[in-house]
């Protein structure tokens, strides 16, 4: 009875919190559902994966935050004694600092575990990552809950000072790895498969990229290992993904040329002429497009030391322009182009009475090539990778494929136009750089023109 009495006095001074209470519930719990219904609306249109997890961390958490709240608003209006009431909310406060901080630790847990397998990060990393902004929202949350109660703050902000000192120290290279690696992967301006190249030229293809550091693999087939933080500070071009591949690699070669005097040498045309016909190939070579490569660097390019040594030598001007125009690419083999030279001499001793001598010492000296083909590490396997290694290589390793193809392939064209066509199925691209002229340019030109070619077909 004494009960009942008591409720008839004061029913009214727990009415009105409890109906507070179910009040700011209710609201909330509409509010709640506005809340979470725009967020997987505006979800369905980004299709981000951070919103994601948040919603699936926060949902039901949600929930228990508003009766936090609902019984803290509903003690502010009852009838307890201001002690009690700041006693209460410093409870309910507490309680929903720690459930904070649990929700804070979990929804980061989920979005280091998304960034860092998108950086392709190593255990080892996440799991320090992880320890690290765990013990952070532990501290603070800690820290709010001693300002709090009141506790002296003190002893704890130099225990503080004292740990972070030592972990700026033990991990003073890991962070700006760490971060620039997840910018890289956030940004996706650099992806895996991508063909880049650096500011310092080295170029080549994304092969891996983790959290401290990517690995590209370059033109000779080697891998440079650049850390996150050296490449974001550095310019990129960035030619995108891989054109397509070729059914076979082409494998770039190049040769060394080693000069042998064959103790022959000739004084006069009918000398020369005598000469040409007993020397091996590898002579009529050497001074036709050996000579090539050794003045390449002149426009137009002398076509051969006959020509020269005539003009020079002998001062037949006639014959030396009749020798010098000879095309000695036109020809599918050294004894083709070997007889060409013998009947333009002979035809003009048919037509001259006073055969001339060259002075002593400038006598024409045969000299044999002896030539050595070495593979190089390029390897070209799309016309991206191609386009590259051809501004790497060597005048000789040019030189051997564009000029020396002619006479080992005996097909009129040279390596590269033979690859572009049978292996990137590049028809008309082979044929432009089959129809370029090497007389009309130096190599180094002549390397330009066939780049500007093949990158315009890009």
């Amino acid at each position: 009875m004494a009960i009942i009495d008591w409720l008839r006095v004061n029913w009214l001074s727990i009415a009105v919190p409890v109906l507070v209470f179910l009040g700011v519930f209710f609201v909330s719990l509409w509010l709640r559902r506005l809340t979470y219904n725009a967020l997987e609306r505006w979800l369905k249109e980004k299709k981000t994966e951070i919103g994601k997890i948040i919603i699936s961390v926060t949902r039901g958490p949600f929930l228990h935050w508003l009766l936090i709240l609902g019984v803290y608003i509903a003690l502010r209006v009852s009838v307890l004694g201001p002690q009690w009431k700041s006693l209460a909310g410093d409870m309910l406060a507490s309680i929903f600092i720690a459930y904070l901080g649990w929700i804070l630790i979990r929804l980061s847990r989920e979005l280091i575990h998304l960034y860092f397998n998108r950086a392709k990060a190593s255990d080892r990393a996440i799991a320090i990552t992880m320890s690290i902004v765990q013990v952070t929202i532990i501290v603070v949350g800690i820290l709010i809950l001693l300002e709090l109660w009141g506790a002296p703050l003190t002893p704890v902000f130099i225990a503080l000072a004292a740990a972070l000192a030592v972990a700026v120290i033990v991990l003073h290279d890991v962070f700006p790895s760490l971060f620039s690696g997840l910018q890289l992967a956030q940004q996706k301006q650099i992806k895996v498969g991508d063909s880049i190249r650096l500011e310092s030229g080295e170029e080549g293809r994304v092969e891996e990229i983790t959290w401290r550091n990517t690995q590209i693999k370059t033109l000779d087939g080697s891998t440079i290992i650049i850390p996150n933080t050296k490449l974001m500070q550095t310019t990129i071009t960035n030619f995108g993904k891989q054109p397509k591949m070729a059914r076979e690699p082409f494998q770039f070669s190049t040769r060394l040329d080693l000069k042998e005097l064959t103790g022959l040498n000739a004084r006069n045309l009918s000398q020369l002429v005598s000469r040409l016909n007993e020397v091996p190939d590898a002579v009529v070579y050497y001074h036709t497009h050996s000579f090539v490569e050794e003045y390449q660097f002149l426009t137009p390019e002398p076509t051969n030391d006959f020509a020269l040594w005539v003009q020079d030598a002998l001062g037949y001007d006639i014959l030396a322009e009749r020798l010098a125009s000879i095309d000695t690419f036109e020809f599918p083999t050294i004894g083709a182009l070997r007889q060409m030279i013998i009947g333009v001499v002979q035809d003009f001793l048919a037509q001259t009475s006073n055969e001339r001598e060259a002075p002593l010492g400038n006598e024409f000296h045969f000299i044999k090539s002896i030539s050595v083909v070495l593979l190089t590490p390029y390897v070209a396997h799309n016309l991206r990778e191609f386009v590259g290694i051809l501004r790497r290589i060597s005048i000789g390793s040019f030189y051997f494929h564009i000029f020396e193809a002619k006479l080992r392939l005996q097909r009129g064209t040279n390596d590269f136009s033979l690859w572009l066509e049978d292996c990137l199925g590049e028809k008309e691209l082979a044929e432009q750089i089959t129809r370029l002229d090497p007389y009309n340019y130096t190599m180094e030109n002549l390397r330009d023109i066939i780049i500007r070619l093949c990158e315009k077909r890009l």
